[in-house]
């Protein structure tokens, strides 16, 4: 995984111009607009990914229509930006499961800004000591952070360190072009589907074979946002995903419906005493949906168990990483001391120590109010406080090492969330009881918790992408770190308005009354802490399945160790798999579709050998990552409409033939332009 770095572009003595007026404002606009079209996708599909490649294609089209702009400007730009996207994960990851479990009545906007800005900042202020450890001297891959990079340094930019305000026209500039063709394209398909009517999202099936005792459910969602999630997570992780969503709904509703058959029909409204002539049509399908709400345990269980290796499989070269950067550190006390390169100049150690001492109060201040009136809310909140900072420093160092292995947009950020969970609910439930208000308060507490330390890790591992896409392109650390602050804070205001908007729209976790279920944004990540906090304190959870999931993250786990002595490049992580069980069939179908283009993309890059061959990587991220920015904005845009205007625009519904048609000539798109020999 490691790697040599080639010299920066700008030197350590050159002083271009890196905090602009227009740099800071293009900063904090893109981050709004990620941040919303990340709430969006993450929603729906429970994944998010890395915003860092856009922002920088965005930044670089729109700074050169200044006069002056250099390369360290549009790396600020791109700093900011995926800050906001990184951000949101944490926040709907967590938040929905107040909403959910009906502790909050609707998203309050305060508490969420509250939690956003606390955690993000703490993710920054954790993750500075380690950029040293792991960028300098671990030299770790980062790999969004090298492509990042790559697309500055080939995005029209200059590099003449006799005028650095001189730009390169004769350089490629064709990035934003890309972004924008694919972004129409993504919101387009939007509006004929949610907004006009024109195409239906999904096609689907449900049937009984054999008598009714195999219960086949299948389907397939149309959307090119989730295609272009499937090529930028690739076809390994892709795969999993997929696998996980067979595991669910093809083998597990089967085995549960052939086990639980009487509970199933209850839980679907119907007589448990029905027979298969009794059951008609249209019920099968709320007796599919009811037996795949449990088999999503399964999901659950392989959650746990994956969230709690990946802790224990990087104690090791987590330790090593924190131990180099605290020795490194009390070398340079000073941090921004003249003795430095301008390029190795960190935040000094001193005002990081400030910052976290002075988030104590409003961490306190936050899980004080979550407690409401509980007896003893001074000690919990104190307790709660203490945890954060542990907790939080130790699973945000996990997020920022393992961004630096595989990226930002497979960290299984999740996975730490889980542990905190689990491990805060554990601690809770034998000083609050799991009666009386204890019983209410203490999964609330568990989620204000969850979610300080979701966001605090998903700003860690964007952090570390973006301080090794500055190291290779001569950025001054200090300054990215203030710039990813900044981000945070635009970010965390507008964050708790989009979700409020989204739930408005389309209803988030639950249906909303009178709406239409199949619109509804599933939250997945949510509906998993909610189940798990609740569960440990004892209101209900299905442990048949959470251990069925043990055993099958098991198996994964041995078949995982197998592939890395072998140094296979396929490999099995536990995460993926979980997610797709959770996840309906559906949705994992286009995601393994994205992966698959993404597969042909790379052998035909392969065969041809050609020279352009990075750029060819760079196209084929930023027309996916177009795909699922217009698509979510669009669906934004169109939640906006339901929640301030009123119903959906009228429908005149064609069926799934015209959907499928639109998104073959989508895909047969992304294929051609990926794999282009003119590559310029």
């Amino acid at each position: 995984m490691n790697q040599p770095l080639p010299p920066p572009v700008v030197g350590p003595q050159q002083q271009l111009n890196e905090i602009t007026l227009k740099a800071l404002i293009l900063g904090m606009m893109l981050s709004v607009l990620l941040a919303a079209a990340n709430a969006y996708i993450g929603l729906l599909v429970g994944m998010t990914v890395s915003a860092s490649i856009p922002a920088a294609a965005a930044s670089l089209g729109i700074l050169r229509l200044f006069r002056r702009s250099n390369i360290l400007e549009n790396n600020m730009v791109q700093t900011s930006a995926s800050a906001g996207e990184s951000l949101v994960a944490g926040i709907i990851f967590t938040i929905p499961a107040l909403v959910m479990m009906q502790a909050w009545q609707g998203y309050h906007y305060w508490p969420m800004v509250s939690i956003a800005v606390v955690g993000g900042i703490l993710g920054v202020a954790f993750t500075i000591p380690l950029r040293r450890a792991l960028i300098v001297e671990a030299r770790l891959t980062y790999p969004e952070g090298l492509a990042t990079a790559e697309v500055l340094k080939t995005g029209g930019i200059e590099t003449n360190k006799d005028s650095p305000d001189q730009k390169d026209t004769a350089a490629p500039n064709a990035n934003i072009g890309l972004l924008a063709q694919a972004s129409v394209l993504g919101a387009l398909y939007k509006l004929m589907e949610s907004g006009l009517g024109l195409v239906a999202g999904g096609i689907g099936t449900v049937r009984n074979w054999f008598g009714g005792s195999y219960l086949f459910s299948g389907g397939i969602t149309l959307s090119p946002a989730l295609i272009g999630v499937g090529y930028i997570v690739g076809i390994n992780i892709a795969v999993l995903v997929f696998l996980g969503g067979v595991i669910g709904t093809l083998i597990g509703v089967p085995l549960n419906w052939l086990l639980n058959r009487e509970a199933i029909l209850v839980a679907a409204g119907l007589s448990p005493g029905m027979t298969m002539d009794q059951i008609g049509t249209q019920q099968w399908g709320s007796i599919a949906a009811a037996a795949w709400q449990k088999c999503r345990y399964i999901g659950v269980g392989a959650m746990m168990v994956g969230g709690l290796w990946s802790l224990v499989s990087l104690a090791g070269p987590l330790s090593k990483g924190v131990r180099a950067s605290l020795k490194a550190y009390r070398s340079h006390r000073s941090g921004l001391d003249t003795a430095l390169p301008r390029t190795e100049a960190d935040t000094p150690f001193s005002i990081v120590l400030l910052v976290v001492a002075i988030a104590i109060v409003p961490l306190y201040a936050i899980f004080y109010v979550a407690m409401a009136d509980y007896e003893y809310k001074l000690m919990v909140a104190a307790l709660m406080t203490v945890l954060m900072l542990v907790l939080g420093f130790l699973f945000a160092s996990v997020a920022g090492y393992m961004a630096g292995l595989v990226g930002s947009s497979n960290n299984p950020i999740s996975g730490v969330t889980i542990a905190t969970v689990i491990t805060s609910a554990l601690i809770l439930v034998n000083i609050m009881g799991r009666d009386g208000p204890g019983a209410v308060l203490g999964p609330i507490a568990v989620i204000y918790l969850a979610a300080l330390i979701c966001s605090a890790a998903a700003i860690a591992g964007d952090n570390m992408q973006d301080l090794k896409c500055g190291h290779l392109v001569g950025a001054t650390p200090w300054r990215q770190q203030l710039f990813q602050v900044v981000g945070v804070l635009s970010a965390a205001l507008v964050i708790p308005l989009i979700l409020s908007v989204l739930d408005a729209g389309y209803g988030i976790g639950r249906p909303l009354e009178g709406g239409d279920p199949s619109r509804v944004l599933a939250a997945p990540q949510a509906g998993l802490m909610m189940a798990l906090a609740q569960g440990i304190f004892g209101q209900g959870i299905e442990w048949n399945f959470i251990y069925m999931g043990f055993v099958l993250a098991a198996v994964l786990i041995a078949l995982d160790s197998y592939q890395q002595r072998r140094n296979a490049s396929f490999r099995f992580p536990v995460l993926a798999v979980a997610v797709g069980i959770y996840l309906p069939l559906g949705l994992s179908v286009p995601i393994f579709v994205g992966g698959v283009l993404a597969a042909l993309v790379a052998r035909h890059k392969a065969r041809k050998q050609t020279d352009g061959s990075h750029n060819n990587d760079n196209r084929g991220v930023l027309l996916a990552s177009g795909l699922i920015t217009g698509e979510a904005l669009m669906g934004v845009a169109i939640a906006l409409y339901i929640a301030f205007i009123g119903e959906p625009l009228p429908t005149w519904r064609l069926g799934g033939e015209l959907g499928v048609a639109a998104i073959v000539v989508i895909c047969a798109y992304l294929l051609k332009q990926t794999t282009r020999a003119d590559n310029h």
